[in-house]
């Protein structure tokens, strides 16, 4: 099986969170823990003119965000037990909670803030592509939940193929960090 990864339509994401709230129900999630963040991005002003009307040049987008099952992922480097690790039939990471022990450098070394410390349990955890309802034949909750229908998720060579090459948006790091497994369509003003 082909590595796996995840597409965004920034274009259509109208920053509802449905997303998000899919995850946490379906991972059962304590308060603040989120596997999939919706970031929300706005900048401009409004301004007067000498005519007395007002003009803007607001611009806002938003963009949902998980673990991106990188090539290269931070997190599974500097795991010091050796509970991360990336699958090898489809590049899915996962975090075996029998082995956490929550030192939590995987946090600290995710660009993208995939892996989350749960203070209740003393462990990290993860988006895990929803591997048991993939296994069913469902979709992950995230996509399956998403009304604008901007996310989908699939072989990332495919993905690629049909959507383009662009990984990075206006405040993500750079994708030669980890060499994440995402795709793109950018919100006109999130293009680099």
């Amino acid at each position: 099986m082909a590595q796996i990864g995840f597409y965004i339509n920034q274009s259509l994401c109208q920053g509802c969170k449905a997303c998000t709230v899919s995850c946490k129900d379906k991972n059962n999630t304590n308060v603040g823990i989120n596997f999939r963040r919706v970031y929300s991005f706005e900048e401009g002003t409004y301004m007067q003119k000498s005519t007395g009307g007002i003009v803007q040049n607001v611009k806002a987008f938003h963009l949902s965000i998980s673990c991106n099952h990188c090539v290269s992922p931070a997190c599974v480097l500097n795991c010091p037990t050796g509970a991360i690790v990336k699958r090898k039939e489809d590049g899915v990471v996962t975090i075996d909670q029998d082995i956490c022990a929550g030192a939590q450098l995987c946090v600290k070394a995710c660009p993208y803030g995939a892996p989350q410390y749960d203070e209740n349990k003393f462990k990290a955890n993860k988006c895990n592509f929803c591997i048991d309802l993939q296994e069913t034949g469902e979709d992950p909750v995230c996509v399956a939940t998403c009304p604008m229908g901007a996310i989908e998720f699939g072989p990332i060579e495919e993905l690629k193929k049909k959507y383009g090459e662009i990984r990075q948006i206006k405040g993500m790091p750079s994708p030669t960090v980890t060499n994440p497994n995402i795709v793109i369509t950018p919100h006109k003003d999130a293009i680099l």
